[in-house]
């Protein structure tokens, strides 16, 4: 007869809290004690079922495996050697499907160690990864071995099954109440044994070599990109799949323009006469000179945005600005006359006028009231 599900056995719902089923087995075991029942077979019967419904659901992990698995969780050989019925609980299928899935054992063939990945760190001016190009990088690696085509056994012969695992690749470890998998000792977890080596990879099917490879930096890359080439890392063991390469993009420090996103920015030096009377100066771009026109009384750190001459996203195409930052710059080494020069004009500016400098005489304006204010 097949056995009543745990919860309709103590009449509690399957969210039942520890103490609902507490509660429940308290009043189920006293109603078919048997001390009560005066050796009623079927009444003792009852009561080793609530027995042993409490011992299941009150422990955690017991009642996650019930919840999962059902009855099968505890049962040995098609049997019933539930917890109250004294047997023993054997948990060889169940974790065999469960650990197998997760690590790659159980019964199935044990899947090829696939090959290491690999990076490559590259390193570009800012104007090969603004405009791509071409490179060739040579990576110290593990390729595949040509004369036993990386099987790691010497031509005429073949790799045999390992006779510890079956060829699985995992063997199944008994840890107290649990079964779990493990890396078979004897293969490795390859599956195989290789009884006659191949005299070149010594059975490994993979030798080391440094591989020449032609990189295409696509146009727009910024530090931080990976270009990812597939298949091109480490071979993996006995003729397992390759791992990829990953060439890391590190973009150096330029003298004149940093990056920002798909902007670029520059400080431009222009004398005090150009900011004061405007002009037009040359300022460098990725793609050559260009004109920027500089309106008169500029004051130092204005912005002037030049559309197009950024960067082309290597993602959405789309070309961002170049951004100047104007700098007066303070004139040095004067000539006695130009220093004469420079006092006329100071004497024609009629020291801290509004008129000519707005943003000096808010300031001294300023200096005074609080000056003023501290008298006071």
């Amino acid at each position: 007869m097949s056995k009543r599900d745990y919860y309709e056995v103590l009449g509690v719902s399957k969210d039942a809290s520890e103490r609902d089923i507490k509660k429940a087995y308290k009043r189920l075991a006293m109603k078919y004690h048997p001390d009560r029942t005066a050796g009623d077979a079927e009444l003792e019967s009852k009561f080793k079922e609530v027995k042993e419904a409490y011992e299941v659901l009150t422990d955690d992990r017991k009642r996650q495996m019930y919840d999962q698995y059902g009855h099968a969780a505890f049962e040995q050989g098609g049997g019933h050697g539930g917890f109250g019925g004294g047997g023993q609980a054997d948990f060889g299928d169940i974790f065999g499907d469960v650990f197998g899935d997760i690590f790659g054992g159980g019964r199935r063939q044990s899947r090829q160690q696939r090959g290491a990945d690999l990076r490559y760190n590259l390193d570009l001016s800012l104007e090969e990864a603004v405009r791509g190009k071409d490179v060739e990088i040579k990576v110290p690696t593990w390729v595949s071995c040509k004369p036993c085509d990386g099987s790691g056994a010497k031509s005429g012969s073949k790799p045999k099954t390992c006779t510890t695992c079956h060829g699985a690749g995992q063997v199944q470890m008994r840890q107290g109440f649990f079964a779990v998998q493990q890396t078979c000792p004897t293969c490795q977890g390859s599956g195989q044994i290789i009884s006659d080596p191949c005299d070149k990879c010594h059975g490994q099917g993979r030798v080391e070599k440094t591989k020449t490879l032609s990189v295409k930096i696509p146009s727009g890359v910024d530090t931080g990109d990976r270009i990812r080439l597939s298949g091109e890392g480490e071979a993996g063991v006995h003729g397992a799949p390759a791992g990829d390469l990953y060439v890391q993009v590190s973009v150096r420090e330029h003298p004149i323009f940093v990056r920002d996103g798909n902007n670029l920015y520059c400080e431009v030096p222009i004398s005090f006469a150009t900011a004061a009377l405007g002009g037009e100066i040359e300022v460098p771009t990725l793609d050559g000179r260009a004109k920027l026109k500089i309106p008169a009384e500029s004051q130092t750190g204005k912005m002037f945005r030049m559309r197009g001459k950024g960067v082309k996203s290597v993602r959405s195409g789309m070309v961002g600005d170049l951004i100047c930052k104007v700098v007066i710059e303070t004139p040095v080494n004067l000539s006695e006359r130009q220093k004469e020069l420079l006092k006329e004009f100071e004497e024609t500016m009629g020291g801290s006028n509004s008129k000519n400098s707005p943003k000096a005489q808010g300031f001294f304006d300023g200096v005074k009231k609080f000056f003023d204010d501290l008298t006071k």
